[in-house]
């Protein structure tokens, strides 16, 4: 029971640690590193707060040492579903009777320990299991999950206090109500925070939540897990299990309970999803919410009024670090024939300077791509352009697998802008690059809009304010974030509320209000204080 309106503190940003030589925070993310490479670690899934194993364990290990073993997981069928959905069902009315506030605590805690004594287990898990290194783990699986759930509760908050005005006599009331029903988390591997976030934004409003992370992702989501129970989240709010896609979804889709997803994957799942669900619709309780966000073709567009050295850094950070695995990674760029030269020679020397190997080795700016099968997918493209007629290495273009699973960071130059490696979704260290004739610039910005049917971000190098304001007017609705003199990657919780559109998803912005008001369900309550008694009004008066 709320007996006060409740400032929530103010949030901030999280300071990014810089894991400088002789840093305490180094020290610990690389004692921690140790820890996790000397033991075997047990991962359950978590159902109901309780741990559940199961007979068929499967093996995680690092992507970038892959003969070593970190650990196991236990996969479930239907059956860990059902009990997922159950729990979740019989925790929802105590979890949405407890005052918004309460809640709100809970996820505030989680961020003050991952702030504090699971930074470095965190991080180290992330690094380990993902393949990152120290500042992409730093900014991802401590600061940007801190930052989600510190600026969730401010958004909660304003959300709440958002209500109708009331005329005399009457009481206006607007009521935020968790969705009917249970919501599905649906996560990928390549963001720790994304992992975190997809079930707790919906969870602090008031939602129970059945959360399917991925595979690869499992050590970290173990770590989540861990921090949300020595927070306080009660037993059955958020429920993690390890079942296939299909089975999982055979089961979720087909429940009368099934009030919304939160995805964060490929397009092709999404669609299949969203189909699933339109074609079961009468069997819902109500509409459910689809809320995804999910692939890019992200473009990078140079006027030859830019700054090389910019550019260069642009080109080479937007598009390799983590191994060119964001959905908001550079993957396409076009340059100006006048400065391509410049820009070649620039990558050149800077990808001769970037080192590649293990995570534990500090110096790697470079590690490793997720698994076998992205392997393969990406080094597909890369041995089929290097027969191809128009198509030039410019830089990289090696790769081995022996130990684990890395690929250069490699730049090709195409004859065709339609070259199927500037159109298709990759999810790789491969970045395309089309140089145009400056007199071709209008023209390039009418194949940056139609090359691709994905729309999640880009950006713009220029000196000229003239050219920023046209093209940031003609490729509107090319990105959903979209980027003035700088890469197309790194949005930060509460400065670039995060999501695309066409079919980069449902553009609902994770990291701001927008993503919290699809988990709610508003009822207007409106109370009347002078009754009326009679049903007669009084232009029925006579004259």
């Amino acid at each position: 029971m709320s007996f006060g309106n409740f400032n929530v503190p103010v949030p901030k940003n999280e300071p990014v640690k810089d894991y400088s030589p002789g840093s305490p925070e180094k020290k610990a993310v690389k004692e921690a590193i140790e820890a996790y490479r000397s033991v075997e670690t047990d991962i359950p899934m978590i159902i109901n707060g309780r741990e559940i194993r199961t007979e068929r364990k499967l093996r995680v290990s690092p992507p970038h040492d892959h003969q070593h073993t970190l650990g196991y997981f236990y996969e479930g069928d239907e059956s860990h579903v059902n009990q997922a959905i159950e729990a979740a069902l019989n925790a929802k009315k105590q979890w949405a009777d407890l005052s918004w506030e309460n809640r709100a605590s809970i996820f505030l805690k989680a961020a003050d320990l991952i702030a504090g004594p699971y930074r470095a287990r965190i991080n180290a898990a992330t690094m380990l299991g993902q393949s990152k290194n120290a500042y992409q783990a730093e900014i991802d699986a401590a600061c940007e999950l801190i930052d989600f759930l510190r600026f969730n509760v401010h958004y909660a908050d304003e959300i709440y206090r958002q209500q109708p005005s009331s005329s005399p006599g009457v009481w206006n009331k607007l009521e935020y109500r968790p969705l009917e029903g249970f919501v599905f988390a649906l996560t990928p591997f390549n963001f720790t925070a994304i992992a975190g976030n997809l079930p707790t934004s919906a969870a602090l409003m008031g939602n129970t939540v059945v959360w399917k992370p991925a595979y690869t992702q499992a050590l970290s989501a173990s770590v989540i897990m861990d921090v949300l129970a020595e927070a306080g989240l009660p037993d059955g709010v958020i429920n993690l299990i390890f079942v296939d896609g299909p089975v999982a979804g055979e089961v979720i889709f087909n429940h009368p309970d099934f009030a919304g997803i939160h995805f964060t994957g490929s397009t092709k799942v999404f669609q299949t999803i969203w189909s699933t669900i339109g074609a079961n619709i009468h069997k819902y309780r109500s509409y459910p919410r689809i809320v995804g966000e999910t692939g890019g073709k992200d473009f990078v567009v140079i006027h030859e009024s830019a700054n090389v050295d910019e550019v260069v850094t642009g080109l080479v950070r937007g598009a390799f670090e983590y191994q060119g695995q964001k959905c908001s990674a550079a993957s396409r760029a076009y340059i100006p024939s006048t400065m391509w030269p410049a820009v070649e020679e620039g990558i050149k020397q800077t990808l001769s300077k970037v080192k590649m190997g293990g995570v534990e080795d500090f110096t790697n700016f470079v590690n490793a791509v997720i698994d076998e099968r992205s392997f393969q997918k990406i080094t597909e493209y890369i041995t089929t352009a290097k027969k191809a007629d128009g198509v030039t290495v410019v830089a990289g273009g090696n790769f081995d697998s022996s130990t684990g699973y890395f690929i250069e960071p490699t730049v090709l130059k195409v004859d065709d802008p339609k070259y199927r490696t500037m159109c298709e979704e990759i999810f790789g260290p491969l970045l395309s690059v089309y140089v145009y004739e400056p007199n071709q610039f209008e023209a390039i910005l009418d194949i940056v809009d139609s090359t691709s049917p994905y729309a999640l971000t880009g950006s713009i190098f220029s000196k000229d304010r003239n050219v920023v304001e046209r093209v940031t007017d003609r490729l509107r609705n090319t990105a959903g974030n979209f980027y003035i003199n700088d890469k197309p990657t790194g949005a930060v919780v509460g400065q670039q509320p995060f999501g695309g559109a066409r079919a980069s998803g449902t553009n609902d912005k994770a990291g701001s209000s927008l993503n919290l008001l699809r988990w709610v369900s508003a009822r207007t309550i409106k109370e009347t204080y002078l009754t009326p008694k009679h049903f007669a009004y009084p232009f029925m008066g006579e004259e």
